[in-house]
């Protein structure tokens, strides 16, 4: 963990020299103000120097809410946020630990909103958090990295083109004079006596209903359909009069589930056997095989993406295919060997060449066992019984 104070511009640098390194882990921000008081803690997700997710501030729920239903207006975000409670396996959760991530993957897992939503939506938040942040006078940061298993990336953000639009954001805060108003604070009117005076009666019944103090200002661009910056800019002369103040509002709860109404766990475990072939036939036949054992199973047909689903489910054993286009199994194996997580993982090479050579040169790359194609049920499940149990065994 590397600790570290600076200012708020020093996060593009920061976010571009972990880009650089391809980090995966959490980036915390901790705003501060001038007299040493923490104000507002964020979170930035990243994966492989990419921002999967970013959260935090004093209303992670809002903005979550408010640019999930821009993208998804007619989505009943209750029925959403009862996921959480109902979620009938918890595995198949993100261990992107926000919940916000993981009501977003579930929502796509089970069709209620769509990928391109879900990622719009996090291309949304994520700029937001980085213009809140962009706000504060001072900012220190801590650097924790970290494993991150994503079993489905909904997004993989750029740091330097999010921040790209970040600027353009700041710059029209600037540009029409309310760079130093918050657009999390919530217009209210304090003096409606001296609004009626100063406006007609059909723009006093509006505001009256726009600026009730229950919607921020970022909320409010979307119902008038104008940039936040905009609306900002148009209530100036009433907030430098007194006529329009300035209001916290507190955040929305979070669909947190209390912990004696969490379900509890399953007391079985159930194994998760991979096969890395890029034949749809070889996977549907082990898929078939394995659950029929009881196991779960994960297929993967795509080689240049092997390493990254396998490190993001992390199974128990790996079948690997010995011959695949672009790469072949041996190399697939080497790479994995090279990772901590699957260093003790048994890895059973799949081939329709049973030669010696293969043999020696899958020993060589760290390979556990050697099965030959086509295999049948009973050869691949006392394979891997076997390989399961000595793993127990060490």
């Amino acid at each position: 963990m590397i600790a570290e104070t600076m200012n708020a511009n020093g996060l593009v640098k920061t976010l571009a020299g972990l880009k650089q390194e391809q980090f995966s882990g959490n980036l915390l921000v901790k705003s501060t103000s001038r007299e040493g008081t923490l104000e507002h803690e964020w979170n930035f997700c990243l994966f492989l120097g990419r921002i999967l997710y970013a959260t935090g501030g004093n209303h992670p729920v809002r903005r979550w809410q408010r640019n999930l239903l821009t993208q998804c207006p007619q989505l009943d975000i209750g029925q959403l946020k009862q996921l959480v409670v109902n979620i009938s396996n918890p595995a198949s959760l993100s261990v992107v630990t926000s919940w916000e991530y993981q009501l977003l993957h579930l929502g796509v897992e089970r069709h209620q909103i769509s990928r391109e939503q879900a990622a719009k939506t996090i291309a949304a938040v994520v700029s937001e958090v980085l213009f809140d942040v962009a706000q504060a006078t001072q900012v220190s940061f801590q650097i924790k990295p970290e494993h991150i298993a994503v079993p489905v990336q909904l997004a993989l953000l750029d740091p330097g083109l999010v921040l790209g639009e970040v600027q353009k954001q700041r710059q029209l805060w600037q540009k029409t004079n309310v760079s130093q108003i918050k657009p999390n604070s919530a217009p209210m009117i304090a003096r409606k006596e001296q609004l009626q005076q100063q406006v007609s009666a059909p723009v006093y019944q509006n505001l009256i209903k726009l600026l009730d103090g229950h919607r921020t200002l970022r909320e409010l661009g979307i119902v008038m359909k104008r940039d936040a910056a905009q609306v900002t800019s148009s209530l100036l002369p009433f907030l430098k009069s007194g006529i329009v103040e300035l209001i916290e509002l507190a955040d929305f709860p979070a669909p947190v589930v209390p912990a004696a109404t969490k379900p509890a766990p399953e007391s079985t475990y159930m194994p998760l056997i991979a096969c890395v072939d890029d034949s749809p036939l070889v996977c549907q036949s082990m898929e078939k095989i394995l659950t029929s054992g009881g196991y779960l199973f994960l297929g993967v047909q795509d080689s240049l993406r092997a390493i990254a689903t396998l490190l993001s489910r992390k199974p128990d054993l790996i079948f690997l295919d010995l011959i695949m286009p672009n790469t072949n199994g041996y190399e697939i194996c080497t790479q994995l060997r090279k990772i901590s997580a699957f260093r003790d993982t048994p890895i059973v090479i799949l081939t329709g060449n049973d030669g010696i050579i293969d043999r020696v040169r899958a020993k060589i790359v760290g390979a556990s066992g050697f099965l030959s194609k086509p295999a049948n049920a009973d050869t691949v499940l006392e394979t891997t019984r076997q390989h399961l149990s000595e793993l127990v065994e060490d």
